[in-house]
């Protein structure tokens, strides 16, 4: 048996299980029965979520508790970002974005194929690659992990999106939670150009299941209260908790060096540290700083600090405000 399916021939059973035992009685009686793949489908992300959250209790919250960066002061926070990461773990978020934008999504492709953009099948332009599917996995995985890149820098250098993404860097007590803590609408938009460069450029469903829960369990760890580096290699081989925490370090992740609110920052890799090194971005300094925002800790010309919001609701609401420019 090949890697692969020991790998999916597990999971598809549990899948299997699943799907029969949980999900299918309840479309029966919402009356959704003419949606019975797509919510096959959607057991598949549920699945993921909830081993992933069984990774996290398991390994990476003994972590925490073994070294931790600080003291955990303020658990109503951490409460919040538990709640948001079960949205995105247990498939609201995605069930939200296939009955909002799925239609959009089908159109935007629709058009980009009619243009001649077909699907590009990007381990077709490595002769033989096709039938290693590690090489495929890790050619897929390069490739995502730099749009992530751009995707991320452009969430700290866009002003109107910096105003979103701020909410994600606004959580000053960092745990595993935190990755999930990101408004609605930069989810949204960040999703939409994974999703639609991985249909142009071939990434089968399967392995891009796989690389999405890797991303987010990796991800997962590199929000932890952990003191944690990988040594001189291994930090420039993948993103570790204190490369990651330095980008959420108040004046340090997300401005220009020496020029406090010029929008700027250093570390936005998601998972390979390389794109950093290649573009200048990368910052290595041996370092466990506080977390935030600077306009959370110093006040503006009134006096003000700014509010972020302490509730789900709250926090969404004023980024939306942000967004306007009324917050």
């Amino acid at each position: 048996m090949d890697w692969h399916a020991w790998l999916t021939d597990p999971f598809g059973l549990m899948q299997q299980w699943l799907f029969e035992t949980v999900v299918q009685p309840v479309m029966f009686a919402a009356g959704m029965g003419n949606l019975l793949e797509d919510g096959f489908d959607a057991t598949g992300w549920l699945l993921v979520g909830l081993l992933e959250i069984i990774v996290m209790l398991a390994i990476f919250a003994p972590l925490q508790r073994w070294r931790p960066v600080e003291p955990v002061q303020d658990r109503r926070a951490v409460r919040v970002d538990v709640i948001y990461t079960l949205v995105h773990r247990l498939g609201l978020f995605r069930v939200g974005i296939f009955f909002v934008l799925q239609p959009l999504f089908d159109m935007v492709l629709g058009h980009v194929r009619a243009a001649g953009w077909g699907t590009m099948q990007l381990d077709a332009l490595w002769p033989g690659v096709t039938d290693q599917p590690w090489i495929t996995f890790l050619l897929y995985l390069v490739v995502l992990d730099f749009v992530e890149y751009l995707i991320h820098r452009g969430q700290h250098t866009i002003d109107w999106w910096w105003r979103l993404h701020a909410l994600h860097h606004s959580q000053r007590q960092m745990t595993m939670w935190s990755d999930a803590r990101n408004h609605l609408l930069d989810d949204i938009i960040h999703s939409t150009i994974v999703v639609v460069v991985a249909q142009l450029i071939g990434v089968p469903p399967g392995q891009f299941v796989v690389l999405v829960a890797l991303t987010q369990l990796s991800q997962s760890l590199q929000h932890a209260n952990l003191r944690l580096h990988f040594g001189r290699v291994g930090e420039r081989l993948w993103v570790s908790p204190r490369f990651h925490r330095l980008h959420h370090a108040i004046g340090v992740g997300h401005e220009e060096v020496g020029r406090p609110g010029v929008l700027g920052g250093c570390n936005f890799g998601v998972l390979l540290p390389w794109w950093d090194m290649l573009l200048r971005t990368a910052n290595f300094d041996l370092r466990y700083l506080p977390t935030g925002v600077r306009d959370q800790v110093e006040p503006d010309a009134h006096g003000r600090l700014r509010d972020y919001g302490r509730g789900f609701w709250s926090q969404q609401w004023l980024g939306l405000r942000r967004l306007l420019g009324r917050a």
